[in-house]
Order: C-alpha cells, then structure tokens, then sequence
C-alpha cells in the first residue's frame, strides 16, 4: 500500500467513525431521555442500564447506519480533497481516477466486512440480552394475533381459532382437525378452550369430536368439559414483533421454516430479513462508488453542494429499499428480489457514474 492509499484510507476511516461516534451519542441520549422514567420506575442501577442494555445497543445502532454514514464520510472527506485541489494533483501525478477508488474499495470492504459479521454473529446475540432488558423493563412483550387463527401445528394437524386472549390463555371456537391422506380422520369442536397451567393441558368446553375410521366408519362424542392434550401450547399464540432481530441465520431459516410449515402470514417479512442481512451491507460499496464520482470534482458550494446532493441520492436509495421490502412483504415481489433490486439499480447509477467521474 502507497502513501496516498493509507492517507485516504485514513481520511475514509477516521471521518466515518466520527461520524457514525457522533450520531450514535446522539441518539443514545435521546433514548435515554425517553427510557429514563422507566429506569427509575425499576430502581435500575447504572451497571445494568449500561451492560445489559447500551452496550448491546451500540452495535445494532453502528450497524443501521453504517451504509448512510460511510456514504456521508466519503462525500465529506473527498469534497475537502477536491476543495484543496488535493485530487487534481493526484491525477497530475500520472494516477488514473480507477487506481484512485483502490483504497476507497479497501474502506467500503472493511466497513462491509464489519456490517456483515455484526448481522450475522454479533447483533442477533447481543439483541437477545437487549430485548430481554426492553421486555422485562420499557414495553409489553406480546401482543394479540388477529382474529381467525389458522395454524398448521405438526404435519396434517391443522387449528383454527377465531381469536385467542393472551392474558387468560383462553381461545374462542376453536376447531381441530387432523387429516390423512387429504381425508378428515379426526374433527374437534369446541366453543372455547383454555389452558390449565397446573395440570399442563388445555381444557375443552361445550366440545363434539367426530372421529372417521380408514373404512369409513364414523364415531362422536359431545360434553361439557374435558381436559386434553392437543399438541400446542399458549406461547404459540403470543407473537413478539421484533424476534427476527434476536435470531442468528440458522435460527432465522428454521422459524422461516415453521412459519412455512404452520401457514403463517409473516413467512415473507422473515424471510426479507434474511436476505436484507446480507444485501445491506453491500450497498455500502455501492454507496462509496457514488460518493466519489460525485464529490470529486470543485465545484462552487463546495462541500455543502455535495452533501446536500449526496443526502438526496443516499435517502432515495433508503427510501426505494423500503418500497421494495414492502412489496415483498405483502407478496407482489420475491423477497430476494426485493432486497437486491435498490442495490442492482443504485449500482447501474454508481457505473455510469464512476465512468462519466473522470470526464
């Protein structure tokens, strides 16, 4: 590595995490004056705030915005070299504007290195310690599944509720069937259901059970109360909105799975997650290549023009991948599609940049 790679890769580097430091501040002190009524409600000391909650904070924090603040390093720096005529001397100097982008690809490749380890090892695990802090202490765990419950709850044993209340373990018509060979062998009807949780097994009120035999031999029964184990427990109808942020990819490919098995609604927002851990971290390189081209030349406005402009193109690719997940999630689009297509377009745009950059 030359002299000029480590000055700009020092200039990327340092300005990015000074950046993202300062942001990060900024933000922790505003969460802390919305949290902080909580945390004396709780009598929480210092150590626990900071070490079960800020310190697994940080790295969730630096992650969101590293691709906009390694964007915003790159636009700052790179407008200053250019104000000083710092760029024109290098490409004087007989450096090719390619040869220029070397070690602006060396920074793009550490910060999306970092970006990847922290989404695939770190984050899951510290968000696990981070959620437990917010559930036990800032907010209510779960909340209620809508009405009209279908779960799929082992393979040809399939429930349905018509909603289920969370605070008494109690569900309203509930039915299960259990079919064979996409026959019914087995149907159980009940006005409503709720679990016992001293004897571990739900209770079934103003029931029918019909049951069909391989020769087609029917029996029923009818009551007014009984006790039974049906295969499901109540945490299967408590739902916590954010625990794809507490899953590591393994973890997150096998709920996907049960969620599939299950006939869940929310099998594409798991699965935008999955690819957006991989897909987000490389808009940072793509973001880097757009930050150069378009503050590397003088121009009047200076560093404040490119910023502006920069902000403008940066948000627009935020705002376009939101879009795109949105798509996903309600089922118009792949969810692979969804998270790559902002950085396949917004890559197409840095191209022509980089290209039109040196002219």
């Amino acid at each position: 590595m030359k002299k000029l790679d480590a000055y700009i890769l020092r200039k990327f580097i340092g300005t990015f995490i000074y950046a993202i430091s300062l942001i990060s501040v900024i933000i922790i002190i505003f969460d802390i004056s919305e949290k902080i009524d909580a945390f004396i409600r709780w009598h929480l000391s210092l150590k626990t705030i900071v070490f079960d909650y800020y310190v697994n904070f940080v790295p969730y924090l630096v992650n969101l915005f590293s691709p906009l603040f390694t964007f915003i390093a790159v636009v700052f720096f790179t407008s200053r070299l250019a104000a000083r005529s710092e760029i024109v001397a290098i490409l004087s100097g007989g450096i090719s504007f390619r040869r220029l982008m070397v070690p602006y690809m060396i920074g793009a490749a550490m910060i999306a290195s970092l970006s990847l380890y922290l989404n695939h090892v770190i984050i899951p695990n510290a968000n696990k310690t981070r959620l437990r802090f917010e559930d036990a202490y800032v907010r209510t765990q779960y909340y209620n599944l809508s009405v009209h419950i279908h779960k799929q709850i082992s393979p040809g044993v399939f429930i349905y509720m018509h909603n289920y209340d969370i605070t008494r373990n109690l569900g309203i018509k509930f039915a299960l069937e259990r079919i064979d060979k996409q026959e019914i062998r087995y149907k159980l009807m009940s006005e409503t259901v709720m679990w016992d949780s001293l004897k571990k097994d739900w209770k079934i009120y103003n029931y029918f059970i019909r049951k069909i035999a391989k020769d087609g031999t029917e029996t029923s029964s009818v009551g007014m109360e009984k006790d039974t184990v049906l295969g499901f427990y109540p945490s299967d109808f408590k739902e916590q909105l954010i625990d794809d942020e507490a899953m590591n990819y393994k973890e997150l490919d096998q709920y996907i799975a049960q969620q599939r098995m299950e006939g869940s609604n929310n099998v594409k927002y798991y699965e935008v997650e999955k690819y957006r851990r991989t897909s987000f971290p490389f808009a940072t390189f793509i973001l880097t290549l757009i930050g150069v081209a378009l503050s590397s030349r003088k121009v009047r406005g200076g560093t404040g023009l490119h910023l502006g402009v920069g902000l403008l193109i940066a948000f627009s690719f935020i705002l376009f991948m939101q879009i795109s997940t949105t798509f996903a999630e309600s089922g118009y689009i792949s969810p692979l599609i969804s998270v790559w297509i902002p950085n396949f377009l917004y890559g197409i745009l840095a191209f022509f940049m980089v290209r039109l950059a040196p002219k």
